[in-house]
């Protein structure tokens, strides 16, 4: 039989094809938990290494042990049984990163959930990397901006700082972090907000307000729902993390919302439990700080030659029962710059952000502020002090002198000035111009249920008549003795009606010697 050329030159070209050997580490699954596995074999496996089962799902090498592997599952095991083989890929745990995550809403892995189509990124960072270095740090000195009267003129915060944001359960601690993303529409800032263990129907209202106000557009959401496995909860954060990091490197303000790290931590100590890793305090792991502090301490300001980015973090813990000295949260607050307290006192009352300015505070202070807020910061977190340590007082029913009446009464008006509806962030020059008019009288005249009104009336007031001064506020200027007055101007207009009205409408006081009473 006479075999065709083609055939003779395809044979020749196999008789010189030599396949090349790779070596595959294979190893056996032994038993399988919720959401973990353990493996015999892989003597070469590093931690944090993704592993493939047969089944084509995936782990992460986490305990490393001299006779097996604890393995964490990022997927429901399904039908993983023991038995089953194991093998290494050869890549730590990564996530894609790269600008076509804006906009979107991904997990852990990278994958899309909100069903816009699959992502496309050139680059995947893993999801553990180390902190910047101190000598590549900037100070903290470039203010970020919430749009919250209490926390800009009280406790201001900074790009690159870290700043706990604490409090009970329907206390507006997620309000106040949805509000600041929303307030970086015009920042040239990129938010990544992080939903660890939330329930679904909550991290879809936070979506829908993002979506609905165009903060999605420079916004990345990155979710382990609260039915996802431990494993996945407990690299989310992280995950989210690098992702921001990348935007950093590209020399851009990032701000990270982590919502909440309670439940990352007890998705931490479920994961640790179930390796049967000894447990402490709380039943929480040895490492439970570490765990919290290597993923904040990624959070810094960035020197010029090192790219000049920052990543500000706005980590969240829930209390219970106001017990800021639990465990979690005591940590938390030791590791972070400062922290905002959302007191429930305040949020029955109606007074919304519940922001306890008193238990509140910024280790950075002034430094990442305006100038112009420091022209009334300083007097008032002082006359709040004062007008709540009175108003303590006044409760137990004493007689008051008229200087304790006048500090209560002007301490109920910079109450009534400081609560602010959500979704509703203000520019820093209304927030200054009605902040120091409170403190200057100006609202004295006011009936206490008008100060709402009054105090839209002066913001109106302050952007129509004084645009100029607002640009240069937000340029960092100081607010000179003549902007001054020119603020406390435009503000005494606005609020002239509400004085007159008042005057109209308060009753004349009785004539010497008339009898006041009841009649019968």
């Amino acid at each position: 039989m006479i075999l065709p050329d083609w055939f003779a030159h395809f044979d020749a070209a196999l008789s010189g094809y030599r396949p090349p050997v790779r070596p595959v580490e294979i190893g056996t699954v032994t038993t399988v938990g919720q959401g973990v596995a353990r493996v015999r074999g892989l003597p070469g496996v590093a931690a944090m290494e993704r592993v493939r089962f047969a089944d084509n799902s995936t782990g992460i090498a986490f305990d490393l042990d001299m006779t097996e592997v604890g393995i964490v599952l990022l997927r429901d095991q399904g039908g993983l049984r023991a038995g089953a083989t194991v093998e290494r890929t050869g890549r730590v745990l990564d996530t894609p990163v790269g600008t076509a995550l804006l906009g979107r809403v991904v997990n852990a892995l990278g994958e899309p959930l909100d069903g816009g189509g699959p992502i496309t990124t050139g680059e995947r960072w893993p999801v553990e990397r180390p902190a910047p270095p101190i000598l590549a740090r900037a100070p903290v000195s470039v203010p970020l901006a919430t749009g919250i009267k209490a926390v800009d003129a009280t406790i201001p915060i900074g790009r690159g700082q870290r700043e706990l944001i604490l409090g009970d359960r329907q206390t507006g601690k997620t309000a106040l972090a949805v509000d600041t993303i929303l307030n970086q529409a015009d920042q040239n800032v990129i938010c990544v907000y992080c939903a660890i263990g939330q329930r679904g129907a909550a991290v879809a209202q936070v979506i829908a307000a993002l979506r609905e106000r165009g903060a999605l557009a420079y916004s990345v959401v990155v979710v382990a729902a609260g039915e996802d496995p431990p494993g996945l909860q407990a690299f989310t954060p992280y995950a989210a993390t690098s992702i921001a990091e990348w935007f950093m490197a590209q020399g851009r303000d990032v701000l990270i919302v982590y919502d909440d790290l309670t439940r990352h931590a007890q998705a931490y100590r479920e994961l640790c439990l179930l390796l049967r890793r000894p447990p402490g305090r709380e039943a929480f792991p040895g490492d439970i700080f570490y765990l919290h502090s290597r993923l904040l301490e990624r959070a810094a300001r960035l020197r010029p030659e090192h790219g000049g980015g920052s990543l500000a973090a706005l980590p969240i813990v829930e209390t219970e029962a106001q017990n800021l000295a639990a465990y979690i949260p005591t940590n938390l607050i030791s590791i972070t710059d400062g922290q905002i307290y959302l007191a429930p006192t305040l949020a029955r009352k109606g007074i919304w952000p519940a922001v306890d300015i008193g238990k509140s505070v910024s280790r950075v202070g002034g430094k990442a502020q305006l100038p112009a807020y420091r022209t009334v910061a300083g007097e008032l977190r002082l006359a709040y002090a004062q007008f709540e340590e009175m108003e303590a007082f006044a409760r137990f029913g004493t007689r008051l002198d008229d200087a304790t009446r006048r500090v209560i009464d002007r301490g109920q008006r910079l109450r009534e000035v400081l609560k602010q509806p959500q979704c509703q962030p203000l520019p820093a020059a209304e927030q200054i111009a009605v902040l120091l008019a409170v403190t200057q009288d100006l609202f004295d005249a006011v009936p206490l249920e008008q100060i709402g009104e009054a105090a839209r009336a002066a913001r109106a007031a302050v952007t129509t008549r004084c645009a100029e001064i607002g640009q240069r506020i937000a340029a960092g200027s100081n607010l000179n003795e003549e902007d001054r007055e020119v603020l406390l101007a435009a503000v005494r207009v606005a609020v002239a009606s509400f004085t007159a009205n008042a005057s109209i409408q308060s009753p004349s006081p009785p004539a010497k010697g008339e009898r006041v009473g009841v009649r019968g």
